[in-house]
C-alpha cells in the first residue's frame, strides 16, 4: 500500500492482490496494457480485504460522502461508502446523470471524455472521499476534482486500487492526499 510521501517501489502488495488482477494487452487500444481487476472482485475473501484495508484509514472520521468514478470506480465506491456508512455520490459519463450538472472534461491514456456530477450531489464543505479502481496519467481523477469542487465538497482522500506509477499520476494530483493498493 502507497500512500502521499511514501516513495512506491512497486513491489509492494501486503494485501497480495496482484495474483488476482490479469493483463489484457492491447486493450481498449492497441499499445495499452489493461490491469483488469474483474477476478479480484469475484473473490468476495479478496474484495473485501481490499474494501477493509481503503475503509479502516476513515474509521475515525469518516468522509460524508464518497465520490465514485464511473464505471469499475462505482464498484468499488459502493462498497466502500457501505463499509463507512456513507453515501455514494456517482461521477458519470456524460449523458448518462438526469439531473442539472456539472461537467469536466479531460484527456486519458487514448483519448478525451467528459465527466459529470449532479449539482446537488453535495453539500458545501462537505468532506468527501475519492475513489476510482486505477490511477494512471491523474486525468480522471483530476477532473472530477474539478467537480468536487463546484460542488463546494473539501477533499478528504484521494483512493485507488491500482496504480501505473510510472504514469506519474500522483504527482498530477497535488496537493490531495493519495492511497494505492497495489503498485505497478
Amino acid at each position: 500500500m502507497t500512500t502521499t510521501g511514501q516513495a512506491s517501489t512497486g513491489t509492494q502488495d501486503p494485501l497480495h492482490l496482484k495474483r488476482y488482477i490479469r493483463d489484457i494487452p492491447d486493450f481498449p487500444t492497441k499499445g495499452i496494457l489493461f490491469r483488469d481487476i474483474t477476478p479480484l472482485l469475484q473473490e468476495g475473501a479478496v474484495f473485501h480485504s481490499a474494501i477493509d484495508a481503503l475503509a479502516k484509514r476513515h474509521h475515525g472520521a469518516k468522509p460524508d460522502a464518497v465520490v465514485a468514478i464511473e464505471s469499475r470506480g462505482l464498484i468499488i465506491g459502493s462498497a466502500l461508502a457501505h463499509a463507512l456508512g456513507v453515501g455514494i455520490v456517482p461521477v458519470r459519463k456524460k449523458g448518462k446523470l438526469p439531473h442539472k450538472t456539472y461537467r469536466a472534461t479531460y484527456t486519458l491514456e487514448y483519448g478525451n471524455d467528459t465527466l459529470e456530477i449532479h449539482q446537488d450531489a453535495l453539500s458545501r464543505s462537505a468532506r468527501v472521499l475519492l475513489v476510482d479502481d486505477l490511477l494512471a496519467t491523474g486525468g480522471t481523477m483530476g477532473a472530477t476534482i474539478e467537480l468536487v469542487a463546484q460542488c463546494g465538497g473539501r477533499i478528504v482522500e484521494l483512493a485507488f486500487l491500482v496504480e501505473l506509477t510510472a504514469l506519474n499520476g500522483r504527482r498530477r494530483l497535488a496537493p490531495h492526499p493519495v492511497i494505492s493498493l497495489v503498485q505497478y
